[in-house]
């Protein structure tokens, strides 16, 4: 009996096709699992720079020090808004109170501005957005601007004896609110208090700002840092350590 050799037997057209197609099914799968991944990436990597953003603009909240917040990031050593993102790593113009950069050291001055797919973040008041993945991922800052730059400190001032100043003694107090003016510099606001001692400043940023109560006779002065949080009243009672009135 005659045996025929199939040993070099090679694919047919029809086995080819369907190799071709499996291949093709793979390929597919997997670039399909690959862009979906790197998406992923990106949309995460977005979220952590907006968050990053957000903290070089108003600090991170979770830094503490002796019971005292410490980071209020650009607007509360400014004052103000960012005019744009450039200014969260270089000074707009000789400002004395900007103490940036705000964001890493060394980092590429548009690649920060940029969402993971390479379009330039929109930033509008208290907003930062993404728009790169073709629907919008947002940042927000806090709830308006006027929660950051429009706070009020409040508070009354009695002596060691737990004695109101009374119309006789309240023109003799000066208590003066120290903060950033959002150009760059410092201002002070000044006011008396009332005969019952109490007082009150509007409009205050963000920030760790300075408090001082000068009884002018003596010139004695107590001097408070008063920490201002977003969207706050501050409310602080002082106590001149000696009998004034």
């Amino acid at each position: 009996m005659i045996e025929r050799c199939h040993k070099n037997r090679g694919f047919t057209l029809i086995e080819l096709i369907i190799v071709i197609i499996i291949v093709g099914i793979m390929a597919t799968v997997a670039v399909r699992k690959l862009s979906t991944s790197l998406d992923t990436a990106k949309y995460e990597h977005t979220k952590k720079e907006l968050d990053a953003l957000a903290a070089a603009m108003v600090g991170n909240p979770n830094l503490f020090a002796e019971g005292a917040r410490t980071d209020f990031g650009y607007v509360g050593d400014v004052g103000a808004l960012p005019p744009n993102l450039d200014v969260l790593v270089i000074n707009p113009g000789g400002y004395t109170t900007w103490d940036g950069p705000y964001i890493s050291r060394g980092v590429d001055l548009n690649e920060f501005k940029q969402d993971g797919w390479g379009t330039v973040y929109v930033y509008s008041d208290t907003l930062l957005r993404s728009t790169g993945s073709g629907s919008n991922i947002d940042k927000v800052i806090a709830a308006s601007s006027s929660a950051l730059l429009g706070n009020s400190v409040q508070g009354y001032v009695i002596d060691a004896d737990d004695e109101m100043p009374g119309a006789i003694y309240r023109d003799s107090l000066v208590i003066r609110l120290t903060y950033p003016d959002g150009s760059g510099n410092i201002t002070t606001s000044i006011t008396s208090p009332t005969a019952e001692g109490s007082f009150s400043f509007s409009s205050v940023p963000i920030g760790n700002q300075r408090l001082s109560i000068i009884y002018t006779p003596d010139n004695d002065t107590a001097t408070f840092t008063v920490s201002v949080t977003p969207q706050s009243s501050v409310k602080i009672a002082v106590t001149f350590p000696a009998d004034l009135w």
